[in-house]
């Protein structure tokens, strides 16, 4: 991964290694005894040049040498043995050398730099000590010609270290101002998914961000649709019993005491299904509720607890339970409770008499299924991908029901991370399942 991390540093780290070199090479530079002798004109490997005309050709040619020094850059030069006397006598004037021995206590007071060099003779080993005198303006004048590559140098630096700059600054805003333009569409539901696609195809923290944030603006899409469609759907399921209430109050308004009567168990059937379509739209609100932390369920006793009480609301139908051993899920048991019970209740209407249905738990490479299965007539194939959605009921449905039961079951099923698949038996029959998958270090 191409971090920014390592990009922010590497220019941090850039810039503190430039200013540290050109802080280093400026002062190296200003009046620096090592600098000048290393980089002025006049003085780049004079000792050795020296040294070789006085041995190999005598006084003569070295004294004209420093002769032509001094007129080209004005520059005295005075060559000591090693006993201290003069190699070349007269170099120096003596009157200035008096003067400068009564300044030898401030230097700052003479009107030139006094350098000095040692030289040892490769060829004879003797050593020489040569003594540079540069008057202030020389230098001076020097020093200005000098400064024109440390200040290129400096100047090629900086526009290195702000293109730099500018391309991290540049890789951190321009994503940065993509994701604000996301907001916002988001905000305004206005979202396009692919808006960020080329963001997400980034191997860097933005790259990770836009792809968790293409993957959050999807879900919010969805569950934005959704919400409209279900109340589109709960307004026009809601306009039934309301219209037939509103008829039979009409009809009691005008009917006499005896058909009033007859009238009033038709708006409490009425009341009822109002209450029982009202209940089921509030169970399926609930679930995208925050219920608190995922407790362990006890799938053997709650398919047995379903068992029970569908024995007890007085039906005829056969209930067999087949739970594996082992069978373990955490999650919220009335949640699960409650959408199993409806996929129980979808059974019950269509399973025919003196067949059983059969609810079951078992474990398999793609985790926890509980199933609910009935022997009746099925649904087309065609028409199993749209179960599950609030309000849709398969054609040529006879049985009471609003479509709210299997929405709840797929809501219930979501809330534990898993799906809800519906299936026909190849034996006949329908089969409902809610797949969990395996977590993490589960045998």
């Amino acid at each position: 991964m191409r971090s920014l991390f390592w990009r922010i540093l590497a220019s941090f780290w850039l810039a503190i290694a430039l200013v540290a070199g050109l802080s280093i090479l400026l002062g190296h530079m200003l009046n620096q005894d090592a600098w000048i002798l290393s980089r002025h004109p006049g003085l780049h490997n004079l000792p050795e040049k020296w040294t070789t005309l006085y041995e190999d050709q005598g006084e003569g040619p070295a004294q004209d040498f420093l002769q032509n020094l001094k007129r080209k850059y004005h520059i005295d030069v005075q060559v000591l043995n090693d006993s201290g006397e003069a190699v070349i006598p007269g170099t120096f004037p003596p009157r200035a050398a008096a003067f400068e021995a009564r300044q030898k206590d401030d230097p700052r007071q003479l009107p030139w730099r006094r350098l000095t060099a040692e030289y040892t003779s490769p060829k004879t080993s003797e050593t020489y000590l040569l003594i540079y005198r540069i008057p202030h303006p020389e230098l001076d004048a020097w020093h200005r010609g000098s400064l024109i590559w440390p200040l290129s140098a400096l100047g090629i630096a900086l526009v290195v270290l702000t293109l730099f700059s500018l391309f991290v600054t540049l890789s951190i805003t321009r994503p940065l101002s993509r994701l604000r333009g996301a907001v916002h569409d988001l905000g305004q539901t206005t979202y396009q998914q692919n808006s960020l696609a080329q963001l997400a195809n980034r191997r860097d923290e933005f790259g990770v961000l836009a792809h968790d944030f293409n993957r959050m603006g999807a879900r919010l899409q969805s569950l934005i649709s959704s919400q409209r469609q279900l109340l589109r759907d709960v307004s026009h399921e809601l306009r039934s019993p309301l219209a037939r209430l509103r008829i039979a109050l009409a009809l009691a308004e005008r009917a006499g005491p005896d058909e009033r009567e007859k009238l009033w168990p038709r708006l409490t059937r009425e009341c009822d299904r109002l209450e029982e379509l009202i209940s089921e739209i509030l169970a399926l609100a609930r679930l995208d509720a925050d219920m608190g932390n995922a407790a362990p369920i006890d799938l053997p006793g709650l398919l047995h607890h379903l068992k029970a009480e569908t024995e007890l609301g007085g039906t005829e139908q056969v209930v067999t339970v087949k739970s594996q051993p082992g069978a373990q899920l955490q999650g919220w048991p009335n949640v699960l409770e409650r959408a199993l019970d409806n996929l129980l209740r979808n059974a019950l209407r269509f399973n025919p008499a003196g067949q059983p249905i059969e609810l079951s738990a078992r474990t398999s490479e793609e985790g926890l299924r509980i199933s609910v299965r009935d022997h009746g007539p099925g649904v087309s194939a065609e028409h199993l991908s749209q179960l599950g959605e609030p309000f849709y009921r398969a054609p040529n449905q006879t049985a009471p029901g609003y479509g709210l039961g299997l929405a709840i079951a797929k809501r219930a099923a979501e809330k534990h991370g898993g799906v809800l698949v519906f299936e026909n038996h190849p034996q006949g029959g329908f089969v409902a399942s809610i797949v969990v998958p395996r977590e993490p270090n589960t045998p």
